[in-house]
């Protein structure tokens, strides 16, 4: 999947599709991380859940992967504009699923609207990855989409989604075709979810998932 063509435009086409569901979502369960020292960010998008990890918590370190350059930039015209520290945040551009596990370790594992982005083969891969990375306390932050199981609502999301995801592949060349849950696959990497809240009829959650110990 490539974001090049879409980067320009993606901070105002957002809040035209969502509104501010997704920033509500991505910053839910933000004010438990405070005790947080080292991120990782996987597919931050334009920024706006950053800034507000870097404003809320002055003493976290972030390394932030993200496979578009033109999605970078504007996470750096942001933390520039809104007067936040750029350098203790780390840029990777790269493809998420050819990275290496650091040999730091993250108690905090960030991926906001990102994980919808693959096929399921592709996250049975990706999540261990992620989760190679975590300390054993660590913390994961998960906001995305979610199908409900029945009703009005459940036909309703699946509309929205299968729009979203025809007009992305047009666009991005995004590798999936439809949602698929990530919970397995948190679930045998070794995390187990705390608390999880709905917005927009169920059509969207966030999630805050902890490391067993």
């Amino acid at each position: 999947m490539n974001f090049d063509r879409l980067a320009p435009h993606y901070h105002w086409l957002e809040p035209i599709f969502a509104g501010g569901l997704m920033q509500r979502c991505r910053t839910t369960f933000l004010a438990r991380t405070r005790h947080c020292r080292r991120a990782l960010l996987a597919g931050e998008g334009t920024g706006k859940f950053l800034a507000e990890l870097l404003r809320n918590n002055p003493k976290i370190e972030v390394v932030c992967v993200e496979h578009c350059a033109g999605m970078i930039e504007q996470i750096q015209r942001r933390l520039t504009r809104e007067r936040l520290d750029v350098a203790r945040v780390e840029f990777r551009q790269m493809d998420i699923l050819d990275w290496t596990p650091p040999a730091e370790k993250f108690d905090l594992v960030v991926t906001n609207f990102f994980l919808d982005c693959f096929r399921a083969g592709q996250l049975q891969k990706l999540v261990p990855l992620l989760a190679a990375s975590a300390t054993d306390d660590a913390v994961w932050l998960l906001a995305d989409f979610r199908v409900p199981e029945r009703g009005w609502r459940r036909w309703r999301a699946k509309i929205i989604l299968a729009l979203l995801y025809a007009c992305f592949k047009l666009s991005t060349s995004l590798a999936a075709s439809r949602l698929t849950p990530p919970e397995p696959f948190l679930a045998s990497s070794g995390f187990a979810l705390k608390e999880r809240r709905l917005a927009s009829f169920g059509f969207a959650h966030a999630d805050f998932w902890r490391r067993n110990i």
